[in-house]
């Protein structure tokens, strides 16, 4: 069960077993039972090969031995005596690990326990184990003197007794001193006597008197056994010489004497005094003390004074180490007579030993987010002294998370008192103070170094609470808009910040269109150009994510503003070419210096400084006739019209815009001085093309003829109606009203930098000289919206541009501002 080696294999002195004795021997010394110590208690015998097994701890405490590792099962041992045994925490078995010798351990005490503590923990549990060592034999008697000398006077009569030296045996029990064999002569015979302890001791008989004169000295052999099987035995020779008489030995004052120590005493110091006397006189009288019985460990430490009979301190005195000594004494006369007498020496403690801390366990790292009153170590304060020089408290310092809780015995359990975080302290040192109760206290300090594990309990947190990303319009595809940062205060991998786009779609088309982001760097880059008039800003979220388990994650906003370049040039709205068709004006001959005559409206698609537009006349028929405004585009007579100014009047206009560099373009204005619509067919001459066939001449003058006799009759109509009006009034007198189908579909006009107005005043008159007749453009307030009964009309039916006019119900066509060329 066990699997020891038998005593076979033991260094047993000169004897030696056979096997089978050696099995029946072990089987019959190593036994459990429990004890008053502990939980377990093992009895095995001394001197045991390392290896052998003592008991299986898990089985015989019915614990599962799997679970010991995980619980962390050690063998603790009480006291600084050496460790014998240790436990294999794979089988659960309690094996030796070092020779134990029971006489050097326990000397001559009859019990020689070992106390042990089996610690488990999660949770902590103690268990007392108890190894009592029992004695074989395997030291011999042996006398403390080779020569035994005596003194004995011829006149000692038959029967009388003279004492001899106590053999001594380390072994205890029946392998101790059991009798003692004297050498077979015709003068002595020997006694075997036991005093109050059981100490056996031998006494010399005489059993016929000696003559000196025949013989003054004898030699006799006496011999002690042990009780041992096979028994053990030492010798000693017996020197007798034959005296005249001493009928008188020493005797002690007192049989035992008892005497108290202090531990560490000084060397020289007397422990206690034996006094014995002797009535005889001279020689006889004289008495000598010497020690008789000794353990080896108590004569390094002792030593009497032969003729004071003091016994004083040789070595250093240690309470732990022993807490009493028993010593044998014998008074000696001149003449060899003798008595004996029992030393005990106790030993006093004092407060000599300051507390241990030992770490028995420790999590480290502890995790930042362990619960608070979870348990991070184990530790054990010991104190080899006794009573209350034992007695420890243990304290920790006031500043850390910690505290120390009293679990078993001497053992403490530092748990967490708050919650642990990483980011703000990662490591401690905590130091333990423990402290005994002695006068005065000792203490000992030991800092044990903790580190805080992370946990992922922190997302990644951006450096700005939202970014604005500004990129100019046509930039380069791959360019970098802004960046963004995101810290994590996390350790490791559960600090590592990776970046992307929230998905989502500008102008309905997904954002991965537009933008991308370095995931390691934060650098958000443009994926292709933008466009200003397209669309001027946009949001995007940027997720920062980091790589726990699981991950947390956080947003931010980046508002992307796109910021415009002049790379748009002005747009004419007004006047408009469509086609090969231009557009005349026609303007009175009455006109007078400051008339506005016309207006050139354009827009420019971009905006800012870079949608300012100045308008200038670059080319004209007469230089000097008309002007343009420089920002609004009104065109005005400088001067009065007069009958020698050309009926015909080209004006080629430049609008250009404030951008760096600027843009520009141009538009040609076509201008009739006329009140009279039958000089229209003189117009065949305002276009710049001077190849048109003469074809095409012929189609205006039929044109114009035609138009005529209508204008005529519908003259004639209107002047009734309008006879009141005594001066007519100046062609485009008002601002233009320009159709919405002018405007381009992107365009969003920014006040003060264009032109074009939301609403225009459209009033003009044309006339042919006549007071009676005219034509009025009906007065609209909003480019859509024309007075009620009027209609402002273009006509597709054929392939000449007319505008219809529409009063009360008649219908009249007239060209007005436009020519059909070839």
């Amino acid at each position: 069960m066990f699997g020891l080696p038998g005593p076979s294999n033991m260094n047993l002195g000169t004897d030696c077993f056979s096997a089978a004795n050696g099995l029946v021997w072990m089987a019959l010394f190593i036994t459990r039972f429990h004890g008053g110590y502990g939980d377990l208690s093992y009895s095995i015998p001394e001197e045991m090969k390392r290896g052998a097994v003592i008991g299986n701890i898990a089985k015989d405490l019915g614990l599962d031995a799997k679970g010991l590792s995980q619980r962390s099962a050690r063998i603790d041992l009480n006291g600084n005596r050496r460790r014998f045994c240790e436990l294999n925490i794979q089988t659960g078995e309690l094996v030796i690990s070092e020779r134990v010798d029971r006489e050097e351990m326990c000397g001559s005490k009859s019990s020689c326990p070992l106390k042990y503590e089996l610690v488990l923990e999660h949770p902590l549990e103690l268990h007392g184990i108890l190894l009592q060592i029992q004695d074989i034999n395997d030291n011999s008697p042996n006398f403390p003197n080779d020569e035994i000398k005596l003194s004995i006077p011829e006149l000692a009569v038959k029967g009388a007794r003279f004492s001899l030296d106590m053999a001594q045996d380390s072994d205890v029990g029946n392998n101790g001193i059991k009798n003692y064999l004297l050498e077979k002569n015709e003068h002595f015979s020997l006694t075997v006597q036991s005093n109050s302890d059981g100490v056996k001791y031998s006494e010399l008989v005489l059993d016929k008197e000696l003559d000196r004169e025949e013989q003054q000295e004898l030699s006799l052999l006496l011999t002690a056994v042990d009780g041992g099987s096979p028994p053990r035995s030492g010798s000693a020779t017996i020197h007798v010489t034959v005296l005249d008489a001493n009928d008188n030995r020493p005797i002690f004052s007192e049989p035992v004497y008892k005497g108290t120590l202090v531990e560490n005493a000084q060397i020289g110091t007397v422990a206690v005094r034996v006094t014995a006397t002797d009535p005889d006189e001279g020689a006889n009288g004289e008495v000598t003390y010497e020690f008789s019985l000794i353990t080896s460990k108590a004569a390094k430490l002792f030593t009497i004074d032969k003729m004071a009979g003091e016994v004083k301190v040789t070595g250093p005195i240690d309470f732990e180490d022993e807490t009493d000594y028993e010593i044998r004494v014998q008074a000696k006369d001149g003449f060899g007579l003798a008595s004996s007498a029992k030393v005990i020496i106790n030993i006093i403690d004092i407060n000599d030993n300051a507390p241990v801390i030992n770490v028995k366990s420790l999590k480290n790292p502890v995790p930042e987010n362990a619960a608070v009153g979870t348990e991070v170590g184990v530790i054990h304060v010991q104190d080899d002294d006794s009573d209350g020089n034992s007695q420890v408290r243990c304290s920790i310092q006031q500043n850390v998370p910690f505290k120390l809780m009293p679990s078993i015995k001497k053992y403490f359990s530092l748990v967490t008192t708050s919650e642990l975080d990483r980011e703000k302290i990662a490591d401690y040192n905590i130091t333990l103070t423990a402290t005994d109760e002695g006068n005065p206290p000792l203490s000992s300090s030991k800092t044990i170094h903790l580190s805080v594990s992370d946990v992922n309990d922190n997302p990644p947190v951006f450096e700005e609470q939202s970014y604005s990303a500004y990129v100019s319009e046509n930039n380069k595809p791959g360019s970098s808009v802004c960046s963004v940062t995101a810290r994590d205060p996390d350790w490791r991998q559960n600090g590592t910040v990776f970046y992307s786009l929230l998905p989502s779609e500008v102008n309905g088309v997904p954002l991965s269109s537009y933008l991308s982001i370095n995931g390691d760097t934060g650098v958000i880059h443009a994926v292709r150009a933008f466009d200003y008039e397209q669309f001027r800003s946009f949001k995007v979220q940027v997720v920062a994510r980091d790589n726990g388990s699981p991950p947390l994650s956080s947003n931010v906003t980046v508002s992307v503003f796109i910021t415009d370049e002049n790379d748009n040039s002005p747009q004419i709205l007004y006047p408009t070419l469509e086609g090969n068709s231009f557009m005349t004006e026609m303007v009175p001959k009455a006109a007078l210096s400051g008339s506005l005559l016309s207006k050139v409206i354009a827009v420019d698609a971009d905006s800012g400084q870079n949608a300012w537009l100045s308008y200038q006349i670059v080319k004209s028929t007469d230089p000097g006739l008309f002007a343009i405004g420089v920002h609004s585009g009104e065109i005005r007579a400088q001067r009065d019209i007069s009958e020698s100014d050309s009926m015909k009047q080209n004006l080629v206009i430049s609008v250009k815009d404030n951008g760096q560099p600027s843009l520009s373009t141009t538009c040609a204005v076509y201008l009739l001085i006329s009140d009279n619509l039958a000089e229209v067919p003189e117009l065949k001459d305002m276009s710049y093309e001077e190849n048109n066939s003469k074809l095409t001449s012929y189609l205006i003058i039929a044109l114009v003829s035609v138009s005529t006799f209508f204008l005529t009759f519908i003259i004639l109509i209107i002047a009734v109606r309008l006879c009141h009006r005594r001066k007519p009034r100046l062609l485009f007198d008002g601002a233009v009203a320009i159709p919405s189908a002018y405007l381009p579909p992107n365009y969003a006009d920014v006040d003060g930098t264009g032109t074009l107005r939301s609403t225009y005043n459209y009033d003009g008159y044309m006339t042919t000289g006549s007071h009676t007749s005219d034509f009025k453009f009906a007065r609209s307030y909003n480019e859509n919206t024309l007075l009620a009964g009027n209609t402002l009309q273009k006509n597709s039916r054929d392939n000449s541009d007319f505008l219809d006019f529409t009063d009360n119900g008649s219908k009249v066509s007239t060209l007005v501002n436009t020519l059909i060329l070839s």
